[in-house]
């Protein structure tokens, strides 16, 4: 698998894993009838120091990640990331390869920190995953995110130094 930087020509391929994620309502704050183009503006970065990558295996794209500053002014060093991985492909270790992938970008880019502000809490795969890459929960907001049964779960600020 090789990770690396998105081009607009991998926009296809991003796509095709970001819009049934979205689509499903479960793990991202998101409206799920947002259009392409909306989507396309919040996750393909143009300016440094924000990124985008992609994972391509066999020439498919199977995951995407994208990073930029959380904050502003003098909290303009601490990261926040997106992850997207496609569902025929979880379990593999992509996740956790753009993780790694994108922590290293973070730390080389001069963030201290990193926090995602919005884990919804059953997500279990991420919440592990997240957990054993270092980041703690510093909070959790209760019953914020409404699932699409219409059950309702906490989202988790979680925080790591870099």
């Amino acid at each position: 698998m090789e990770i690396r930087e998105a081009t607009a020509a991998d926009w296809p391929g991003i796509w095709a894993v970001m819009e049934p994620v979205v689509r499903a309502g479960e793990t991202y704050t998101w409206d799920t009838d947002s259009d392409e183009r909306t989507l396309r503006a919040k996750w393909l970065h143009e300016h440094p120091p924000a990124r985008t990558v992609v994972a391509v295996l066999d020439g498919e794209v199977v995951g995407t990640a994208e990073t930029h500053p959380n904050y502003g002014g003098g909290a303009a060093d601490v990261a926040n990331a997106g992850f997207m991985v496609a569902a025929g492909h979880a379990g593999r270790g992509i996740a956790r390869a753009l993780a790694e992938h994108v922590l290293e970008e973070a730390r080389t880019d001069g963030y201290r920190a990193m926090v995602f502000n919005a884990v919804v809490e059953s997500n279990e795969r991420a919440v592990g995953l997240w957990r054993s890459l270092g980041f703690s929960v510093v909070g959790t907001v209760p019953d914020a995110f409404r699932r699409p049964d219409g059950s309702r779960v906490g989202l988790h600020v979680m925080h790591r130094r870099l």
